[in-house]
């Protein structure tokens, strides 16, 4: 996992407390294990962390956005497809020059909150980033991850400056894109995940028309997903990641097929509309 925090945007502070923030938050998200499971070379994820500084709150006390960005690997391609590509603009955090950043699944119980904001949503995204990659990889694979950040979500740190965490604050925030991901209402979308990758993008590179069918089939069962709950998060995570991929698999497609993915692309992510229309 790759960190860069940027202080451009502030004055007034002395900056050589965020280049040990970044060094420190390198060593935390790289220095531990967040999971069980063991990654050939071929199968490793990129994870980008961009923190962007914004305000001097006082008191060692910073408000910030955090981007976020995962790819994974195609399978004998090299190649890689976007996971997750997301701002988050309701990052407040405390830190203390030298501070150790402390992070413990142990300690996530109702009677023992997270004290630290920042690496509470730090982790919280990695196990959101380690669970869609899971889920591309096996059926429901990222179940267990999604619980872990369920469990960040349910014993996050509370406070007025604090937000992100909680269901009536937005619904594109970090409370409901849990939410969605473990919700049974959205069971679909981790098939999708699955036939996308596995059966679309890692067979693509050796049957382009196989692999294009399926990845065809997956957005018809977003379709299903759209028609009956067409506001969801996940909706937004999905087409801010795949947009330009799918373009570029559909641009040369068969008539029929390229009419029927600009046809379902442009219902569901209006905010790319034009950029599909071009396909035809």
């Amino acid at each position: 996992m790759n960190v860069t925090v940027n202080a451009n945007q502030i004055t007034g502070t002395d900056k050589k407390v965020f280049t040990t923030l970044q060094k420190s938050l390198m060593e935390f998200l790289n220095g531990r294990r967040w999971g069980e499971d063991v990654y050939t070379p071929a199968e490793r994820i990129e994870c980008n962390f961009l923190l962007n500084v914004t305000g001097d709150l006082g008191s060692n006390s910073y408000k910030a956005t955090l981007t976020v960005q995962a790819t994974r690997p195609v399978y004998n391609a090299g190649y890689v497809s976007s996971l997750l590509n997301m701002q988050d603009n309701n990052v407040v955090f405390r830190y203390v020059e030298f501070q150790p950043l402390e992070f413990s699944d142990n300690r996530v119980t109702g009677n023992d909150p997270i004290a630290s904001n920042l690496t509470a949503i730090l982790a919280y995204y990695s196990y959101i980033i380690l669970g869609l990659d899971a889920d591309s990889f096996s059926p429901r694979g990222g179940d267990d991850f999604f619980k872990k950040a369920l469990n960040i979500v349910n014993n996050a740190p509370d406070g007025k400056d604090v937000s992100g965490w909680k269901p009536f604050e937005g619904n594109r925030n970090r409370y409901w894109l849990q939410d969605n991901l473990l919700n049974v209402k959205f069971a679909r979308f981790h098939d999708v995940m699955y036939q996308y990758h596995r059966q679309g993008l890692d067979v693509m590179y050796d049957d382009m028309n196989k692999g294009r069918g399926a990845i065809l089939n997956c957005l018809n069962m977003m379709y299903a997903i759209y028609q009956d709950i067409p506001n969801s998060m996940l909706m937004a995570v999905f087409f801010t990641s795949k947009s330009d991929e799918l373009q570029k698999i559909f641009s040369k497609a068969p008539p029929q097929e390229k009419s029927r993915a600009v046809q379902l692309l442009s219902q569901m992510d209006v905010t790319n509309a034009v950029k599909y229309q071009q396909m035809k």
